[in-house]
């Protein structure tokens, strides 16, 4: 059986040379899927492009993506196969696409590069593609987690975006770590059962454990 691992950014055009990215170097998922190799799955790594970590990828079938729609197609496609075990979703995607550019006037700009001597622009931001909710309808028989990474509000406000995330989006757990969690993760499981793990070796194996139980 197959796991996928997602990890990285994705990112969204402002014109032909210039995006939306977010701060995601690929470290974390690119560990978990050499652990998982290792412990003999046969491992699908999902990478973002601009992924800056440079830790080899080990016994990984690797296919990296762009956009979040990009990396939704790509999931959709290893959804038709059908031997999918568990969704490692990590990646860090975007939440806003570039739907338009105007400038100080309000007059609609289209460039493939857009000038300073323009002046100052405005971007027109639309919310993207959410790749996990649509996870559970193409991986219907897999274990699905999903990742929530904080940086606001209280610890307990933090777990109840955790176990809302798990609700809306019909995942068996969720992978907690952020300012707001503070240091480590918390690998939260539908049912209320939280698991506190150091740091990403701790995290690597009770997610591998959690896979053979």
């Amino acid at each position: 059986m197959k796991i996928i691992v997602t990890c990285g950014p994705s990112y969204e055009p402002i014109d032909e040379v210039r995006r939306l990215t977010n701060f995601s170097t690929g470290r974390l998922g690119i560990t978990l899927a050499n652990g998982l190799a290792r412990a003999g799955w046969e491992v699908i790594c999902l990478k973002g492009e601009q992924a800056t970590c440079s830790d080899i990828l080990r016994g990984s079938q690797l296919s990296t993506f762009s956009t979040n729609q990009d990396l939704s197609n790509q999931l959709l496609a290893l959804s038709q196969r059908g031997d999918v075990a568990a969704v490692f979703h990590a990646a860090a995607l975007c939440d806003f696409r570039v739907s338009g550019v105007t400038n100080e006037r309000g007059e609609t700009c289209v460039s493939s590069k857009f000038s300073t001597r323009e002046g100052e622009l405005r971007l027109v931001l639309t919310p993207t593609v959410k790749v996990l909710p649509l996870l559970r309808d193409w991986f219907p028989q897999s274990k699905l987690i999903g990742w929530k990474y904080e940086v606001a509000g209280t610890l307990e406000e933090a777990f109840e975006k955790s176990n809302q995330q798990m609700i809306e989006c019909r995942t068996d757990a969720c992978v907690l770590n952020g300012v707001a969690y503070g240091s480590g993760f918390a690998f939260c499981e539908r049912g209320g059962a939280v698991t506190r793990l150091l740091d990403l070796a701790g995290l690597t194996d009770q997610l591998i454990h959690w896979l053979r139980a």
